[in-house]
C-alpha cells in the first residue's frame, strides 16, 4: 500500500455535492464556537471532570477527592467549563453542586467515550 493510496487523483468536480455542501455550510461564527467547545473539553483534567459529572452532580470537594487534586485547581477548571456553557451549578446552603449543562453536552461526551472504547 503506497502512502498516496488515499489521495484523489482525478479532476472531476461533483457539482451537486459541492453546491449542496456550500448551501448547508454553517457560518464562520458557528465554526469558531465549535472549535472553542472542543478545545475546552480537549483538556485532560476537564475531561476527567466531565467524566465525574456525567452520571452525578458533585461539589468541588468531591471532584477534588475523586481526581486527587486541590479544590483550587478543580474550581479553576470548573470556572472555565461553566463560562463555556459546558457545566452549570446549583447552590444548596453553603454547598455548590456542579452538573453537565444539558443533554447535548452529555451526548457529545458519551459518544466520544463510546467511540474511543469501540476503537480499542
Amino acid at each position: 500500500m503506497s502512502k498516496n493510496e488515499f489521495i484523489c487523483d482525478c479532476n472531476v468536480i461533483h457539482k451537486d455535492v459541492v453546491e449542496n455542501t456550500i448551501k448547508n455550510m454553517a457560518d464562520g461564527d458557528t465554526f469558531n464556537k465549535l472549535a472553542e467547545f472542543f478545545k475546552i473539553i480537549g483538556d485532560t483534567t476537564r475531561t476527567k471532570i466531565l467524566f465525574a459529572l456525567d452520571k452525578n452532580e458533585m461539589c468541588v470537594c468531591d471532584i477534588a477527592n475523586v481526581l486527587g487534586m486541590s479544590k483550587s485547581s478543580i474550581s479553576h477548571q470548573l470556572g472555565t467549563l461553566r463560562r463555556s456553557g459546558i457545566v452549570k451549578c446549583r447552590k444548596s446552603g453553603k454547598e455548590v453542586f456542579y452538573m453537565l449543562d444539558d443533554e447535548h453536552v452529555r451526548k457529545v461526551f458519551e459518544i466520544g467515550i463510546e467511540h474511543i472504547e469501540h476503537k480499542k
